[in-house]
C-alpha cells in the first residue's frame, strides 16, 4: 500500500471518530431534532429551564424599602377618604333690555361640583382637607376606603392656612397617625395618598422626596397675612389631591397635599404640601372654637437680604426686617422700642430664619401674651424687647420687598413748579427729583409729601430692583436716610457724604402707588 492511501485511510478515520463524538455530545445535552427546531412550538414547555436573578449586593435594601413602601400604603390609605362637595352658583341677573344677547344662558341656577381628598384624624370621625375643597359648599359627601359613603358636616375653615376640618358618624374608622413636620430633612422619602382626577383613580399612592422647605406660594396667598410655609416634593400631585395626607417612611402624616406648580394644571414635578405641626394647630382651634384666632406683633416685615445680614453684623443670610409699622394701628412692638429696619433674630430664643417662620412662632398665640423679640441693629447691636402681642386683624403683616409690580405709572421726566429737572445720584446709580406741591399733584401724592422721587434707576447701579422710578411701579420717595429726614436733593447728598464705596445705608422709602412705607439697605456703589 502506498504512502497516500495510508493518509487518506487515516483522514477518513479522523473524520469517523469526530461525527461519532459530535453524535454522543449531541445525546448528552438533548438537542433539539431537525423536526423539532423546525416546529418549536411542539416542543414541551417543561423542556426550558427557569432563570435565576443573579445576586445584586444592594437588592436587600431596595427590597426593604420598598417592602416599607408597601406597609405604609397599606397602614395609611384606609385612613384616607373621597370627598365630594356641591353648591349652587345662583343664575346670573339679565339687566334690562338684554335680554337678546342672553337667551342661552341658564335660567334657574346652576349646581356646582367638586372633588377631592381627606384623611382620618380621630375615631369619631373628624377629617381634615383643603379649605378650598369644601370652601363655600352646601353638601359634603365623604366615601371611605371600604366604599362606605356619609354625608359630612363642616366643622370650620380657614382660608389663609387652606385647612379645614369636616366630620362624619361612622363607625370603625381608621385614623392617620400625624408626625412631626419640623424634623423633616429635604432628601427624605415621602408617599402622598389621595384621589388625583376625580373617581377614576381613587386611593392613588406616589412616592417621591421632600424637594424643598418655607416655600412661599403667591397664588394660595388669600391676602398678605396669609401663612407660607409649605414643604416641596416631587411625589406626583394631580388636582383631586388636595386635602390628601403627606406621609413619611414611618407611616406619619407629615403635611397635607395644597397645591401644585404647572403651567398646564396638571403635576409637572412640584407638588407643596402644608406642615402638619400647622394644620394640628388650625385643626385643633377650629375644633374648638369653629375659627382661628390669630395674635400680632403689629408690623409689616419682609426677609432679610443679603445688605441687611450685612448691616446687622449677621454672618448668615437670616431674619426678617422690621420694614415699618402699620399706619392708624397701635402697635405692641412699636410700643415696646422696636424701630424700623430691625432685623428680628429670635422669638423667645427660637432662631427665626423667614417671614413665615416668625408668622407661625407668633401667629397662633393668643393676643395679649408676651414674647421676647430680640432683634440686630446696625454694626451687630443686639436687643430684646417683650412685647405683648394683640389680635391679628384683617390687615396684613407682610411687606413685599419691592412695591407692586411694574407698569402702570406716569411715564415722562417730571418737572417741579420751578422748572427743575431730575439730578443723579452716583452712589446709589438712580436719578432724584425734590418733591414739591406741584409735582405732588402731578404724581397723585399727598401735598403734603416730603421727600425726593425717583425718576430713573441705572440697570447696573445698586438701587436697580430696589428703588422704581415713576414708570416702572413707582412713584418710589426717600424720606429718610439712616434716620435723617429728606426733604430736598441737597438733603440726599448731605446724608451720602459721609458714606464711601461699600457702604451700606438704610433708606426710608414711601411708594405712592402702593400707599406702603418700606425700608431697604443699598450697598453704595
Amino acid at each position: 500500500m502506498s504512502v497516500r492511501s495510508l493518509n487518506w485511510l487515516k483522514f477518513g478515520g479522523l473524520v469517523t471518530l469526530a461525527f461519532a463524538l459530535g453524535l454522543l455530545f449531541a445525546g448528552l445535552l438533548d438537542l433539539p431534532t431537525a423536526g423539532e427546531a423546525q416546529n418549536p412550538a411542539q416542543r414541551p414547555v417543561s423542556a426550558i429551564a427557569p432563570v435565576e436573578a443573579p445576586a445584586i449586593p444592594q437588592a436587600r435594601v431596595l427590597t426593604e424599602l420598598s417592602d416599607a413602601f408597601a406597609a405604609v400604603s397599606e397602614q395609611v390609605r384606609p385612613s384616607v377618604v373621597f370627598i365630594r362637595s356641591q353648591r349652587t352658583e345662583r343664575a346670573r341677573r339679565v339687566p334690562p333690555g338684554m335680554e337678546q344677547f342672553f337667551h342661552q344662558m341658564p335660567r334657574g341656577p346652576q349646581v356646582e361640583r367638586g372633588s377631592g381628598s381627606g384623611f382620618l384624624v380621630s375615631r369619631d370621625g373628624y377629617i381634615l382637607t383643603n379649605n378650598h375643597v369644601v370652601e363655600g359648599a352646601e353638601k359634603v359627601t365623604v366615601r371611605l376606603f371600604d366604599r362606605r359613603e356619609f354625608e359630612a358636616k363642616v366643622i370650620g375653615t380657614d382660608p389663609l392656612t387652606d385647612v379645614a376640618v369636616i366630620k362624619i358618624d361612622a363607625p370603625r374608622l381608621t385614623p392617620a397617625a400625624l408626625g412631626n413636620s419640623d424634623g423633616t430633612r429635604i432628601g427624605d422619602w415621602v408617599l402622598a395618598v389621595g384621589n388625583p382626577l376625580g373617581e377614576q383613580f381613587t386611593f392613588t399612592v406616589t412616592s417621591g422626596i421632600i424637594s424643598g422647605k418655607g416655600r412661599r406660594l403667591d397664588a394660595l396667598q388669600r391676602g398678605r397675612a396669609a401663612i407660607g410655609d409649605f414643604i416641596q416634593t416631587d411625589a406626583a400631585i394631580n388636582p383631586g389631591n388636595s386635602g390628601g395626607p403627606l406621609v413619611n417612611v414611618k407611616g406619619e402624616v407629615i403635611g397635607i397635599n395644597s397645591a401644585i406648580a404647572s403651567e398646564t394644571g396638571y403635576y409637572s414635578g412640584y407638588g407643596f404640601a402644608i406642615p402638619m405641626n400647622l394644620a394640628r394647630i388650625v385643626m385643633n382651634q377650629l375644633v374648638t372654637t369653629g375659627h382661628v384666632q390669630r395674635a400680632a406683633l403689629g408690623i409689616e416685615v419682609r426677609d432679610a437680604s443679603e445688605t441687611d445680614a450685612a448691616y446687622v453684623g449677621l454672618r448668615e443670610i437670616r431674619g426678617v426686617v422690621v420694614a415699618a409699622f402699620p399706619a392708624g394701628v397701635q402697635s405692641p412692638a412699636e410700643r415696646a422700642g422696636l424701630e424700623p429696619g430691625d432685623v428680628i433674630v429670635t422669638i423667645d430664643g427660637q432662631p427665626v430664619e423667614y417671614v413665615a417662620q416668625l408668622q407661625q412662632l407668633v401667629g397662633f398665640r393668643r393676643p395679649g401674651e408676651s414674647v421676647k423679640v430680640e432683634v440686630a441693629r446696625k454694626g451687630g447691636t443686639r436687643k430684646v424687647f417683650n412685647v405683648q402681642l394683640m389680635e391679628q386683624t384683617s390687615e396684613p403683616e407682610v411687606a413685599d420687598r419691592n412695591s407692586d409690580g411694574t407698569g402702570g405709572g406716569k411715564k415722562g421726566q417730571q418737572q417741579d413748579d420751578q422748572g427743575n429737572a431730575a439730578v443723579n445720584v452716583d452712589a446709589l446709580g438712580a436719578s432724584v427729583q425734590t418733591v414739591t406741591p406741584s409735582l405732588a399733584q402731578q404724581l397723585e401724592l399727598d401735598r403734603a409729601t416730603k421727600g425726593v422721587v425717583i425718576t430713573e434707576v441705572d440697570p447696573n447701579g445698586p438701587a436697580f430692583g430696589e428703588l422704581f422710578a415713576v414708570e416702572e411701579g413707582g412713584p418710589d420717595v426717600i424720606t429718610s436716610v439712616e434716620g435723617n429726614a429728606i426733604k430736598t436733593d441737597a438733603d440726599l447728598r448731605s446724608a451720602l457724604r459721609g458714606s464711601s464705596k461699600g457702604d451700606i445705608v438704610t433708606l426710608r422709602v414711601y411708594n405712592g402707588r402702593a400707599d406702603q412705607t418700606r425700608v431697604i439697605r443699598i450697598r453704595l456703589q
